[in-house]
């Protein structure tokens, strides 16, 4: 088997194709288009026996994928880090795109599961939704800082309460007070007030089009306590496809709740993992303090571990590695079994 890995860039793609134990055969720069790819699929054929694995860069892959996977070939996402394992552990210095692209195919043939590349389709439109809309309430509290900025200054008495700027009844109540005065700061404040008016109204629509969507993608995550379209939308589009996990235990891995062992000089046995998705570790520790919140299983759970001496902290960590495995299983229910790897049952 040849294992053909990519350096990707905006404008190239540099392959190098290599044997089962690393060593090179073969080296192709192709324009980053639909016709470089077929190119370098014609310059592949060569080895009938072959996959492809690609750095996990999707902003700049996605295309290269698509093709590849339309062309019947197989392609493989190798985690950057791995790649960059491989490089700094190469016998050729520097950095180069050949250099690179020998990287992540000696990291694919060195670790044996990576997830294998699909084409993306409704859950890529949440996730593209989902980081649109994160771009616009990032835009919008933006806005509002230097409104309050200039509210301060024009009336220095006015107190807004924390995240009202988002409500309409305050917006044009802060209007009408804006139109009875005049001048440049005036005018700034009103812009950025109607301003804030059009982003909030344009992300509630689109929490409800998600809400549309995740709704027919993961009906069964939804129906998890705490678990809002939002944060389901967020799960969905961070995970990219949940069986290409090969247990839970990956998938807790992936996403920082399996914790870190530590043995040399400690008592304890384990650490707060501070890495793996934060994207999606946030979205569990949401669910855990909604479910927290209640009177459901998530608070007895969380009493139950601060009465065997665990502070807060480390049952929260705690709820949220169980949620984890939650979201697995419901996640993979509501994903069609395409391509599937066995489910390991075994705890990180």
């Amino acid at each position: 088997m040849v294992t053909v890995g990519a350096d990707a860039h905006k404008r190239t793609h540099t392959f190098v194709a290599v044997d089962d134990v690393g060593r090179k055969l073969g080296e192709k720069t192709v324009p980053a288009n639909p016709e470089g790819h077929l190119e370098a699929v014609a310059w592949a054929s060569k080895w009938p026996q072959r996959r492809w694995a690609l750095e996990d860069c999707r902003h700049v892959t996605r295309r290269l994928e698509r093709d590849l996977l339309a062309a019947g070939e197989a392609a493989l996402r190798v985690p950057t880090r791995l790649m960059a394992g491989a490089r700094s552990g190469g016998r050729e210095q520097g950095k180069s795109d050949p250099i690179d692209a020998l990287a992540v195919a000696r990291a694919a043939l060195r670790e044996p599961g990576l997830p294998i590349a699909q084409l993306e389709g409704e859950a890529r439109q949440v996730r593209l939704l989902v980081d649109h809309r994160d771009d616009l309430v990032a835009e919008r509290t933006r806005i509002q800082n230097r409104l309050r900025w200039h509210l301060h200054e024009l009336f220095p008495g006015l107190t807004i309460a924390a995240k009202s700027l988002r409500r309409q009844h305050v917006l044009n109540d802060l209007e009408k007070r804006l139109e009875e005065t005049s001048g440049t700061i005036t005018v700034i404040a009103l812009e950025l007030l109607r301003r804030t008016r059009e982003l909030t109204l344009r992300c509630l629509e689109l929490e409800r089009q998600i809400a549309q969507l995740v709704v027919c993608l993961a009906p069964t995550l939804m129906e998890l306590r705490g678990c809002g379209g939002l944060t389901a939308a967020k799960l969905i589009g961070e995970t990219a496809g949940v069986r290409r996990f090969r247990s839970k235990a990956a998938f807790a891995r992936w996403n920082g709740t399996a914790p870190i062992p530590v043995w040399s000089g400690s008592s304890r046995k384990f650490r707060l993992n501070r890495g793996g998705n934060r994207q999606v570790n946030a979205a569990l520790h949401r669910i855990a303090i909604t479910q927290c919140g209640g009177k459901d299983l998530g608070r007895a759970y969380v009493d139950v571990r601060i009465a065997a001496g665990d502070d807060r902290t480390e049952a929260l960590r705690l709820l949220r590695r169980r949620i984890s495995d939650e979201v697995y299983r419901r996640l993979r229910a509501d994903q069609p079994a395409k391509v599937d790897l066995p489910v390991e049952e075994s705890a990180a």
